[in-house]
């Protein structure tokens, strides 16, 4: 993996020889930062190997300064929404239904990160049926990192469902090593929101109709301790979210793979008025597949 564009202000400082200075961001989280690694042999801070850009596999401790979430402001620690996401050449978000196929190892170990980094992974009740979603797991090097941070051994999965048709037998809702959330809207069927009770998920309501709202969704999982979000999608929840104008960073990997067919995008649904200009904060290479983070300007 190689570092093609400023990872965080220590990357930048070292290369440059000056000083890093705070940008709200990057390995100002140090609560997690330093335990990812010492966790991974690191001791107390991360230290980069001469030359950034020389081609190696970074450490997940290395990972985790570069995706670390901003530091708390003077009101304490505000929700930050980032999504994750994989597109092909072509602008593909999947191949037969499935981000998979368009996938790599050094995707994954970014994808393990984000996760071990959040509070609360929310997803699409459609991804949820398509990718066969399954709890997120408790990872030994990041252990230490969440304790320190007073999160929750892994992330809890918040499933977005208009209507609750959920198949309540995957281990989603049987296994989870946190309660699984369910978010849906105030007109839900109640016998719906009875059978995911009973499953054992919780249930938020974030909306006042069927559907739900993407702010109150946000508001409602900071209420509930959970700042730290992440969202894998699919396409139509992202396409929400950007609409609702709730998205604060957009961790995307291009694939260098084309695809053709009539494959959905990242985010689908309808247009916004304005398109959302984001910045470029970081860019990683490996084996032709990029790995930027965009934040919003």
């Amino acid at each position: 993996m190689r570092r093609l564009f400023p990872v965080t202000d220590e990357t930048t400082a070292r290369g440059s020889g000056g000083s890093a200075g705070a940008d709200g961001g990057g390995a100002a989280d140090g609560e997690l930062v330093s335990g990812a690694a010492g966790a991974a042999g690191g001791g107390s801070g991360v230290v980069f190997p001469g030359g950034d850009l020389v081609d190696r596999e970074w450490s997940l401790a290395e990972l985790a300064v570069a995706y670390a979430y901003p530091r708390p402001g003077p009101d304490g620690r505000q929700p930050w929404l980032r999504a994750n996401m994989v597109s092909t050449l072509d602008g593909a978000a999947q191949h037969d239904g499935r981000s998979q196929p368009i996938s790599s190892a050094a995707d994954m170990r970014i994808f393990g990160t984000l996760r071990a980094l959040a509070d609360v992974v929310i997803v699409g009740a459609e991804t949820v049926r398509q990718e066969g979603y399954r709890p997120a797991r408790a990872r030994a090097e990041f252990a230490q990192a969440r304790q320190a941070a007073g999160q929750e051994p892994a992330p809890a999965i918040a499933v977005v469902s208009a209507s609750l048709d959920l198949d309540y037998g995957l281990p989603l809702f049987t296994s989870p090593s946190v309660p699984t959330l369910v978010l849906t809207g105030a007109a839900a069927a109640p016998d719906r929101i009875a059978a995911a009770e009973k499953a054992g998920a919780r249930v938020v309501v974030a909306g006042d109709g069927v559907g739900v709202d993407p702010a109150r969704a946000v508001r409602a999982l900071a209420e509930l301790g959970h700042t730290r979000l992440l969202t894998e999608g699919g396409p139509r929840l992202l396409g929400q979210l950007v609409a609702a104008g709730v998205l604060d960073e957009l961790c995307l990997t291009i694939s260098p793979m084309l695809t053709a067919g009539d494959a959905q995008r990242i985010a689908g649904g309808p247009s916004v008025a304005v398109p959302k200009r984001f910045g470029l904060a970081s860019l990683l290479e490996e084996d032709g597949f990029l790995f930027g983070r965009y934040r919003r300007t």
